[in-house]
């Protein structure tokens, strides 16, 4: 790979790292934060992406934030309902509705599998427009992807200092504690998903729009590439407050899509993407897990060894 080629290539995974980091913080404040693993990140992902490309198509363009959004937040709430109201485990409740969705969204669609949104105008036609002509003519979708992300991210960083986030961080803590200290960790719970698969929906509806189609299967894999980027984040930041860990969790998603860029830019099958997302998948979980096992790993080498050796002395 020549140095010509690494810096569109940078700018691809940086693009696509990007998009993909707003489900990856989705995943910051309902994994990592509330302590719950929704499993209906694929279809609200999907979900965001088909009614953001609708409302686009219909004309709407920055309305068509707001509808991906909202679809979002009922998402959120749909699966939140189900886990602390009608006694759904969580990853059943991710389950049942991710499965739901998969039709939703094709009537969404209008019974099709796929929109063009060619001739459309997005929220990126302006931008594209306006810096026509100029040095950041081809950065359009870095920079509305880069702003998107930067929004959440101080979102965040606010969110969870207030009260109902440290009743959120909390619930994902010790729920115990939260029912002992009269907050409803029901309601913390709807809360935080419905926040949560808002920045997942919006994810799909930017990503749509930037590559100007929308298909059923555009969220497939989402929460696996979210969870490995997620992950990965963490390595990266092991310390820090609630935006370094947030920025973190960005840093991730960049090196999970550099990863999976260059992987294509080598000439590697499609239908071999998914077995990459499954080796980073368990490189980065079981990465920090042998790192805290190495001292007992060497330790017992170490053992052995001398054992050997005295046995080596013995016999002579």
């Amino acid at each position: 790979m020549s140095l010509a080629d690494m810096g569109p290539l940078l700018q691809t995974a940086l693009e696509l790292g990007l998009f993909s980091a707003l489900t990856v913080l989705a995943l910051y404040l309902s994994y990592s934060m509330l302590n719950v693993c929704d499993l209906s990140t694929d279809g609200c992902f999907t979900m965001g992406a088909c009614v953001g490309a609708v409302v686009a198509i219909s004309g709407h363009p920055y309305l068509s934030i707001i509808a991906a959004m909202g679809v979002g937040v009922l998402s959120g709430f749909i699966v939140a309902i189900l886990q602390t109201k009608m006694g759904v485990e969580s990853l059943l409740a991710g389950i049942i509705v991710n499965t739901g969705w998969y039709s939703l969204n094709i009537a969404i669609m209008g019974n099709a599998s796929l929109l063009n949104m060619n001739k459309t105008e997005t929220v990126f036609t302006g931008l594209k427009e306006a810096l026509a002509g100029t040095v950041f003519a081809d950065a359009y979708r870095l920079i509305v992807a880069l702003v998107a992300v930067a929004v959440v991210v101080i979102f965040l960083s606010l969110f969870l200092r207030t009260r109902l986030g440290l009743a959120i961080r909390a619930t994902g803590n010790n729920p115990d504690m939260v029912k002992s200290s009269s907050i409803n960790p029901a309601f913390t719970t709807i809360v935080g998903l419905c926040v949560a698969n808002s920045f997942t929906a919006l994810g799909g509806c930017l990503l749509a729009q930037s590559q100007k189609s929308v298909n059923i299967d555009i969220g497939s894999g989402m929460v696996t590439i979210a969870l490995a980027s997620l992950l990965i984040g963490e390595a990266v930041m092991t310390k820090g407050g609630i935006t370094l860990r947030a920025v973190g969790a960005v840093i991730g998603a960049f090196i999970f899509r550099l990863v999976y860029t260059i992987a294509l830019r080598f000439h590697m099958p499609a239908y071999m993407l998914k077995l990459v997302s499954s080796i980073i998948v368990i490189v980065a979980i079981s990465g920090p897990y042998f790192k805290k096992r190495l001292p007992l790993i060497k330790r017992s080498l170490s053992i052995k060894k001398q054992g050997i050796d005295r046995e080596g002395r013995a016999d002579a």
